[in-house]
């Protein structure tokens, strides 16, 4: 099994940015621990500030992977295009959230994503990824 992990602005910066918000480790961390604990399948990871390069990582993998995880980041609530994107694809995809949105700004409760997307976790640290994961094997 192929899945895709793509994340969103910001998130390059996890284990130093509000640590009280999203944790000290980084992503880079984390993923070890994910590819360890899904060794038989094939985690490619992708993160990106840029809103473009994120909607063309989806359009590149989302006739291919068999899933994809995706933390949009503050783009999540502002991105017609990436929702866009994730409604024109096949491939299944995830929303992830590291921390709980609803319980943030009011901002934060609105995704553009999540219409498209086949399911949402969200507010479980850095454990959502792996539950965004364990989802594509039921």
């Amino acid at each position: 099994m192929r899945i895709c992990i793509i994340n969103g602005p910001n998130l390059n910066l996890l284990g130093k940015r509000e640590p009280e918000i999203y944790g000290n480790q980084t992503f880079e961390q984390y993923l070890k621990l994910l590819q360890d604990k899904f060794a038989d399948c094939e985690l490619e990871y992708f993160q990106s500030n840029i809103e473009g390069e994120i909607i063309n990582k989806l359009q590149e993998v989302g006739f291919s992977a068999d899933g994809i995880v995706l933390n949009a980041a503050a783009y999540t609530h502002t991105s017609v295009g990436i929702g866009d994107a994730v409604r024109g694809i096949e491939t299944p995809v995830i929303e992830v959230h590291i921390s709980n949105t609803f319980s943030r700004e009011v901002f934060r409760h609105q995704s553009f994503i999540s219409g498209g997307a086949s399911g949402v976790i969200l507010g479980f640290g850095l454990k959502s990824y792996d539950l965004a994961i364990q989802s594509f094997f039921v």
